[in-house]
């Protein structure tokens, strides 16, 4: 038995959940001192010993210097930043309806498509993996199955939306910060980072154990019905997943093309130049796809991967035992995942602070290195208390015996693979090594040689990410199956919450840098923001570094469950129907590209053709006299993305229905095999 009791794990998961939340709430608190209001001035004092000054200026005064009025300045990153902030919450707003009936519609199939199996029965039936015993009927199955999808996709809007709000709250307040010091705007960026990180990690663990234990009112003895219906709540987090990145992605990328190579190149004005009527979108496309959309993103690779490990437990000595604490394992892991990233965090807000530009790329990584370390003593604290000594877990129709120190392994080597991929991805994307600044050599050669160089580059960042993977893979694989991927995967994300906080760091300084150049600020002022962001840009990479990895062991742990559910002894490539299901299946992320690139495309063209009509129409655009028409080009952004997303989405949703009806699952079994397997190599190569 498990050291620690039943009643003492209830209490745990449900008490970090809200440590969680309340960290996240102080640290909006923090930053929300950040006033977007200009504050009358203190009378002045030149008397050394005055209490109301600092270094002899007061705290509105540092501005002043370069001769900016510090009212005007607030006022104008306050008019900015609401621009921003209305641009994105519209969005959102809008893309929420369009996916909200999509996600209505694919949950009635699947209430029809599981119902279906026993003709909607209301009667007991003997159970899947253990026909001795019943359990409950196809109906609940569908029911729960379809209200856990619904949850999960509301949780993932959730996240992804507060994110979005906390990042355009925090964005003018970081370039106000800017004034004091680099330090002051590292501060409430990584902060409000922090609030994202830890409310999406808090409230995806909190949602996720309410909804099992109110499950369990019903479902009683019957572990393995219960978490079979729970495995919905990933789906429908991964599911709004898909659709916030893919519409987020067509929305940044459009508005990021339209501006910069009209603006930047064709009429040589700064970035960020509040002359180009594109800068607005730009910046909200940061907020709803960097933001937004990496916040579902993850919040699904969190929820697959929870869901996976409680599903196959729930059918290994766990479940039939009804050890409550053992099967809470993968919660137990994230909630140390919180407490952990709450004491990481303040060595980034507290212990230490950022007082030159160069400090802060190595602040950021000593994060990821921090958390990474203290997890693994976390990991080793939880499995050495929560689970018994030996066990067995479910191995493809047999049960495999298990000790506690191996599955900690399995959490260990999915964490700290989660590491290497993030170190690799920093050096082939960060100027400080040779990579990157390989590629922006050849460019002395032409746009020929850089695309070369370029391709190379991301063709061999695959290499090492990929080694890790598959190392992960065999490890937790060998001692515990496919828990013990699935348990991998919540290990690389465990540390989610200060993940989340470096990821949105990064859209939070580049809105900043915007805003500082959009208010006329001073370039000092914008050498700080672009310090801030350069950084950022590195440390995002980082991020999908993460997504990716998590997102490849999560996915072979579901396929994993696939095979088992039904009944597919082997996988054989040497069978007609497999192999074709396989080519296909690898040929889909080929398709899926295709069609967001040319969405991308199509919406920039739209992008670049109104920023130069208004260059060409509007007298006195170029020489600042005039203001442009920001919402046109808001309003292109919004209409193509939305309109574009649905096709990408629909191929996913909708291709293993589609398989599995017409071809069998001997053939769905090869189409995600291969999907799986070229997929990770494309987003891989993508990051590099």
């Amino acid at each position: 038995m498990a050291l620690l009791s039943p009643l003492a794990t209830e209490i745990a998961i449900p008490a970090c959940a809200l440590v969680g939340i309340v960290f996240s709430l102080v640290q909006w608190l923090l930053v929300s001192r950040v006033k977007l209001t200009p504050e009358p001035r203190a009378p002045s004092s030149s008397s050394p010993g005055s209490n109301n000054n600092k270094n002899g200026y007061g705290e509105y005064l540092i501005e002043e210097e370069d001769g900016v009025n510090d009212h005007s300045v607030v006022a104008k990153c306050a008019e900015i930043q609401s621009a921003i902030s209305e641009g994105a919450t519209s969005f959102l707003f809008t893309e929420y309806q369009y996916v909200g009936v999509f996600m209505v519609a694919f949950a009635v199939l699947i209430f029809l498509f599981l119902g279906s199996v026993e003709s909607f029965s209301t009667q007991s039936q003997p159970c899947t993996y253990d026909p001795s015993k019943l359990c409950k009927p196809a109906l609940a199955t569908a029911v729960f199955s379809t209200v856990s999808f619904l949850l999960g996709g509301f949780t993932s809007v959730v996240s992804g939306f507060l994110g979005m709000k906390i990042a355009t709250y925090a964005n003018a307040r970081t370039t106000l910060e800017a004034r004091k010091g680099v330090g002051k705007a590292f501060i409430t960026a990584f902060r409000s980072g922090a609030v994202m990180g830890f409310l999406l990690a808090a409230n995806g663990l909190l949602v996720l154990y309410i909804a099992i234990n109110l499950f369990k009112l019903y479902y009683g003895d019957d572990w393995e019905g219960l978490f079979e219906a729970i495995t919905g709540y990933g789906l429908g987090g991964s599911s709004m997943a898909l659709f916030g990145r893919v519409g987020g992605g067509i929305y940044t990328k459009a508005a990021d093309v339209g501006a910069d190579l009209v603006g930047k190149v064709e009429r040589n004005i700064p970035e960020d130049d509040p002359r180009n009527p594109a800068v607005i979108a730009d910046n909200v496309g940061d907020n709803v796809g960097d933001i937004a959309g990496m916040g579902s993103d993850l919040f699904g690779s969190y929820a697959e991967s929870s869901c996976a490990a409680l599903v196959v437990a729930s059918i290994s000595s766990f479940g039939i035992d009804h050890d409550f604490t053992a099967m809470c394992y993968p919660l137990l892991i994230s909630s140390m995942g919180i407490l952990v990233c709450l004491i990481t965090t303040l060595f980034a807000t507290d212990f230490f602070e950022i007082k030159v530009v160069e400090e802060i790329e190595p602040a950021l990584k000593k994060q990821l290195i921090i958390s990474t370390i203290l997890m693994t003593v976390g990991i080793a604290i939880v499995s050495w208390i929560a689970l018994p000594s030996s066990f067995t877990i479910y191995n493809f129709g047999s049960q495999k015996v298990v000790k506690n120190w191996q599955l900690f392994l399995c959490v260990g080597v999915g964490l700290w693979a989660g590491l290497i991929i993030g170190f690799v991805t920093e050096y082939y994307t960060s100027n400080a090594y040779s990579p990157v600044q390989d590629v922006a050599d050849s460019c002395r050669t032409g746009a020929a040689t850089n695309v070369i160089f370029g391709l190379a580059l991301g063709y061999k960042s695959v290499i090492i990410p990929i080694f890790a993977i598959a190392i992960s893979i065999f490890v937790s694989f060998s001692f515990a199956a496919m828990y013990g991927i699935a348990v991998a995967a919540l290990g690389m994300l465990s540390t989610i919450a200060t993940g989340l906080a470096i990821d949105a760091y990064g859209p939070i300084s580049d809105n900043a840098g915007g805003i500082a150049e959009m208010a006329g600020m001073s370039h000092r002022i914008r050498e700080r923001t672009d310090a801030l962001d350069a950084a950022g840009n590195t440390t995002a990479a980082i991020g999908k570094g993460f997504a990716i990895g998590s997102a490849a062991l999560v996915s072979l742990a579901l396929f994993g469950a696939f095979v088992s559910r039904a009944a597919i002894s082997t996988v054989d490539v040497l069978t007609p129907k497999v192999f074709i299901g396989l080519i296909v299946g690898a040929m889909l992320p080929y398709w899926f590209s295709a069609m967001t690139m040319k969405s991308v495309g199509s919406a920039a063209l739209k992008m670049v053709e109104e920023v130069r009509r208004q260059f060409n129409t509007i007298p006195g655009l170029m020489e600042g006299l005039a203001k442009p028409d920001y919402a046109t080009c808001v309003k292109i952004s919004t209409d193509a993305s939305l309109k574009e997303m649905i096709p990408p989405g629909a191929l996913v949703m909708l291709t293993p229905l589609i398989v599995g009806i017409f071809f069998g699952v001997e053939t769905l079994s090869g189409v995600l095999a291969g999907s799986l397997v070229s997929g990770v190599q494309t987003c891989a190569l993508a990051i590099g």
